[in-house]
């Protein structure tokens, strides 16, 4: 089963503002939706609390230190690792062959090591933020894919989806 980190980051490597995102990219929504549907999706409790509750079609887990903190829409875990064997139990039962880990900043450093692949939406703007994706190994990472897209609305940023897959 392979661990997949799925993000959208600015060139400046800004994934998050207050809670929420610095751009407004419909497609980019599509396409998280596309690659997630079915699959089970690991994220930390700041993102389950910013989407507003569990993603539907997907088995949701959350990551917390939190011992109080309860999800009746989500399984909720405290460690990053007890996550993923979650994880890879529900895959199973699903018939899923992926397991998406999709935020926050802490819970994508956790996951860098273990993540097979990245599907990054590659924000083509620096723009402000207080939450950052991780800085990763170049040498590490082939990029397998990458579409170019212009923005979508007036005033908004190009974007490029990139697949991004662990070298060796």
């Amino acid at each position: 089963m392979r661990v997949s980190l799925i993000v959208a980051m600015a060139e400046n490597r800004v994934i998050g503002l207050g809670g929420g995102m610095p751009w407004q990219i419909p497609a980019d929504l599509r396409n998280f939706r596309q690659l997630t549907m079915g699959h089970p999706v690991v994220m930390g409790r700041k993102t389950y609390q910013s989407i507003g509750g569990a993603l539907p079609g997907r088995a949701n887990i959350v990551v917390t230190r939190d011992r109080n903190f309860r999800a009746a829409d989500a399984d909720v875990v405290h460690d990053l690792e007890e996550a993923l064997v979650k994880a890879a139990a529900m895959a199973g039962i699903e018939g899923a062959e992926e397991v998406f880990v999709i935020g926050g900043a802490e819970i994508y450093a956790q996951a860098m090591d273990r993540a097979g692949r990245i599907y990054l939406t590659e924000v083509h703007r620096e723009l402000p933020g207080d939450a950052f994706f991780p800085e990763r190994a170049e040498g590490d990472w082939k990029e397998s894919a990458r579409q170019r897209h212009e923005p979508e609305t007036d005033g908004g940023p190009a974007f490029s989806f990139v697949v991004l897959d662990r070298v060796g």
